[in-house]
């Protein structure tokens, strides 16, 4: 997740499951227009001068198919690459941030805990927690070196983190060894990623730079109508009491799909094969091993769950779907001071109604208290959004690749990649 994405505060859903004055854009209204729209109201002084001299899309090529698809600059031979980080003002210093130690992981969880990505209305700012960072940060294959901090010499505070995770992106047929990033600017922090041969990245940002490859919107779906109403995350809709809209929202108690269970580390090997299969049909999604399905999907409490459906007839995994946990501090507020939210992560079926998975899971979150379930409108999500009540936020989503060049922009289902 990119700095520049707002939390789950920002919108504003109606309870009554409609989109209310503003309705989201369609996923067919072309990303071009969107950002031609964009490029045409920027002033001189609001271009992009930073991007502008970086290897990624530039809008002014958008729509020109001379241009090939793919790596935008080569690889840079390793000699070649500036082993030594870029100075920082006097007072700073660089450091890499061991997320094995508890000591600096606690520096990171307060870093991010207070200054992290508040909503436009500061009500609301994301609050990952020790056990999630762990998960997002620690990958097979990760490198330590690109965890990165800054320091105060003199009192040795931790006063910024920047990092990267190593990742297997397929974009269309070719799968490309990419950084998935949390922060924008990629040119200098994250330059360590070249040392090890990688010169492609992922990243998302909830505001417009050159060029996204794609735009998506979030969507919400209350579990829990009334304490999102009470702390402005939610409004009643028009015409709507309390009650009703409690009782609109309500699910049933127990899950209805036949052998539904949560996902157990013998699981592996199946939910593999079901994921690669279902991502192979998105023109950009991850190139996942087992490994990667161990670490990304096996549950983990309060970080990620996972549930199948394990056929009772053939007893055979038809079906999959997860989401993490990314709660959010509730600021100012005298009754609350947590919203405990639900992300949608990666759903496969084959035999099960989506639609039914999908509420399943919906079930299970109410089940362990979630205040609310999010989701983006990526892969095949959209079939299901409206039908199980999710309202739509009011931001979007953008997402980037860096040095690797894509002739047209994808829908959002189109996309089957999920960047936490």
């Amino acid at each position: 997740m990119a700095d520049a994405n707002s939390p789950p505060g920002s919108p504003k859903e109606n309870p009554d499951g409609n989109s209310g004055p503003n309705p989201p854009p369609s996923s067919d209204g072309s990303l071009e227009t969107l950002l031609q729209r964009f490029q045409d109201s920027m002033s001189v002084a609001k271009k992009h001068k930073f991007w502008e001299t970086q290897p990624v899309g530039q809008f002014k090529d958008i729509g020109n198919l001379s241009l090939q698809e793919g790596p935008i600059e080569p690889p840079t031979p390793i000699s070649e690459v500036k082993q030594e980080p870029y100075n920082l003002p006097g007072p700073y210093e660089w450091t890499v941030c061991d997320m094995d130690s508890d000591e600096t992981c606690n520096e990171v969880y307060n870093l991010l805990t207070t200054n992290y990505v508040e909503d436009d209305e500061n009500m609301f700012r994301f609050n990952y927690s020790k056990e999630f960072l762990r998960w997002a940060l620690r990958p097979p294959g990760y490198y330590k070196s690109w965890h990165i901090g800054v320091r105060v010499k003199t009192s040795k505070k931790l006063v910024a983190f920047i990092t990267g995770v190593p990742a297997r992106i397929r974009v269309r047929n070719e799968v490309v060894k990419m950084a998935e990033i949390n922060f924008l600017c990629v040119h200098k922090k994250l330059r360590r990623v070249h040392l090890e041969n990688i010169w492609h990245a992922a990243y998302t940002a909830g505001v417009v730079l050159p060029t996204p490859i794609t735009t998506c919107q979030y969507w919400h779906r209350s579990l829990n109508p009334k304490k999102l109403i009470d702390v402005g995350f939610s409004r009643l809709g028009a015409r709507m009491t309390m009650s009703r809209t409690i009782k609109l929202y309500k699910l049933p108690d127990s899950t209805v799909t036949p052998g539904f269970r949560k996902m157990e580390l013998r699981d592996v090997p199946a939910v593999t094969r079901l994921l690669r299969n279902y991502l192979s049909q998105f023109v950009v999604a991850p190139d996942f091993d087992e490994h990667d399905v161990e670490h990304w999907l096996l549950p983990t409490e309060n970080v990620v769950d996972s549930y199948l459906v394990d056929s009772p007839v053939t007893h055979e995994v038809t079906d999959f779907c997860s989401f993490y946990t990314l709660p959010s501090s509730i600021l100012g507020h005298q009754n609350y001071s947590t919203l405990k939210a639900a992300y949608s992560y990666y759903n496969v079926t084959t035999k099960t109604p989506l639609l039914q998975l999908m509420n399943d899971a919906l079930i299970i979150a109410k089940q362990k208290d979630y205040d609310v379930f999010n989701a983006l409108d990526v892969m095949q999500n959209e079939s299901f959004l409206k039908e199980l009540k999710f309202g739509p936020g009011d931001g979007q989503l953008h997402y980037y690749l860096y040095n690797y060049r894509l002739q047209n922009g994808l829908k959002p289902m189109e996309l089957g990649l999920v960047l936490l």
